[in-house]
């Protein structure tokens, strides 16, 4: 059966609106961290299993009633069936930030897709684990939250040729477990409507999501960004504004126009994609600034998310506007009680701000084979034909994303194999094979975990980069800078 239209979340939907729902975009899947990685099942089975049901008039008047239209084109994107899809052929080995596999489709489809898509992490993270230390596995997945979640690591395992070990679904204490961290951060924040839960693509399924969302909704938390989960437990959806639909429209100020001028009521403006102080703030506040009858608000992702609140108290101070501020990314119990000692400094009312909690709240007790252990992302990489980029606050471009339309392609020198990635256009250098695109893995590509291991040693956390990928990364870091200056003027 085909999940249900409403399995993404919210904001996938508030974009689409305010977007280009059914431009061709295309969008890549990489592990930032945490490799090698090893890839256990066909990829193109595994997106074709992911993609919507059409939407019943009950989900339909769900979402008008939350506050998501979903327009005539919306509806022609999401039962869109025709994608490309290029990936690496099931068993292949890849190290951190080469691309796994990317989609090309209608906007708002790949973008809907974005956090089921993200929850194969936990596939592919068995799979590697299975190979590189059984013992360890075994003690993993020892103790699965869910029915669903063990029979995803019984089929990760068949795929592989393994024996499974010995596991137990014990979803109470995973409820117990979610309900403790859930319960800690209403007593730090005192008022569990300061609260919204952002964690489906941080789950291993859709069934162990629920599990987490009832556990919120017994410690009082009522707002989650999963529409199915929220329609299921007749809690609040609610959604922020993503990289995507920024990097859409090559702008802060179009971005944030777009999604003000075409949607009622309060949006959020996601600060980061260019830089959070230099660009993100002053445009935010700028169009707060034309309607403060408006009560938007400016939502934190990375960088130095202290220093950046202080600097947006003091910017809307002088400006004489009152947003509302969201924290996400990262946040914990003891992040969350420094942003509340900084509130009270700043002498803020609890109301104006808010906290998001996704992996924090969703991850098991033990976390070892969690989303953040590898760091899945799920990105869009080109736009309307163009390439298009992420760039963020974190140190060293840590957050960066690959532009255009990536491939990975294994090199040879003589004594080992390395990656380059180039793009789907270039040629394949002589003394290279395109493993992107490969019907089935050739034997000299079939590694061992030691030797993938000592690949991924060799190859460091970058991997090397072809000259259009560089060119294309030059060009949009011009266009970042031109963009920063123009909302300083």
């Amino acid at each position: 059966m085909d999940p249900s239209f409403l399995q993404t979340d919210g904001y996938k939907f508030s974009m689409a609106e305010a977007g280009y729902p059914l431009r061709q975009e295309t969008f890549y899947y990489s592990h930032r961290r945490g490799g090698p990685h090893l890839l256990p099942f066909d990829v193109e089975e595994a997106v074709r299993s992911l993609l919507p049901a059409p939407p019943t008039s009950a989900e339909r008047d769900f979402l008008e009633t939350s506050g998501y239209s979903v327009g005539r084109a919306i509806r022609a994107a999401l039962a869109e069936r025709r994608l490309t899809i290029r990936a690496l052929p099931r068993g292949a080995w890849f190290f951190d930030r080469e691309p796994a596999f990317s989609i090309t489709g209608p906007a708002a489809l790949v973008s809907w897709l974005e956090p089921l898509v993200l929850q194969l992490h936990y596939r592919i993270q068995v799979a590697t684990l299975a190979r590189r230390d059984s013992d360890r596995l075994a003690r993993a997945v020892a103790r699965v939250t869910c029915d669903r979640q063990r029979e995803i690591v019984l089929e990760t395992l068949d795929r592989i040729g393994l024996s499974p070990p010995k596991i137990t679904v014990d979803s109470q204490a995973y409820a117990d477990h979610v309900l403790a961290r859930v319960r800690g951060l209403v007593d730090v924040v005192q008022d569990p409507s300061r609260i919204f839960e952002v964690g489906l693509r941080a789950a291993t399924c859709p069934e162990q999501h629920l599990i987490a969302l009832q556990a919120c909704a017994e410690a009082g938390v009522r707002k989650t960004s999963n529409v199915a989960g929220a329609r299921a437990l007749g809690m609040q959806p609610v959604g922020t504004m993503g990289h995507e639909h920024v990097q859409r429209f090559r702008s802060d100020e179009d971005a944030f126009r777009s999604m003000r001028d075409r949607l009622d009521g309060p949006v959020s403006f996601l600060l980061d994609t260019y830089s959070t102080i230099h660009s993100g703030l002053p445009v935010a506040f700028d169009l707060l600034a034309e309607d403060p009858s408006r009560p938007h608000s400016v939502r934190f992702d990375s960088g130095d998310k202290q220093t950046q609140f202080l600097v947006a108290c003091a910017m809307a101070r002088s400006r004489g506007v009152r947003p509302r501020f969201i924290l996400e990314d990262g946040f914990d119990v003891e992040l969350t009680a420094t942003f509340e000692s900084l509130r009270s400094l700043q002498e803020l009312p609890p109301e104006d701000v808010v906290y998001g909690y996704g992996g924090y709240i969703v991850r098991e007790s033990d976390d070892q084979l969690g989303r953040d252990r590898v760091a899945a992302v799920f990105k869009v990489s080109s736009s309307a034909g163009e390439p298009t980029m992420k760039f963020g606050d974190a140190p060293g471009g840590g957050k960066a994303s690959i532009p255009g339309e990536p491939v990975l392609t294994r090199r040879f020198d003589g004594c080992r194999w390395s990656g380059l990635v180039q793009q789907h256009s270039e040629r394949t250098p002589r003394d290279a094979v395109r493993l992107t695109g490969m019907a089935e893995l050739p034997a000299r590509l079939r590694f061992t975990a030691a030797e993938a291991e000592d690949f991924a040693k060799e190859q460091g956390p970058h991997p090397p980069l072809s000259a259009r990928t560089q060119e294309q990364i030059e060009a949009l870091t011009q266009a970042r800078h031109r963009a920063i200056i123009q909302s300083l003027r």
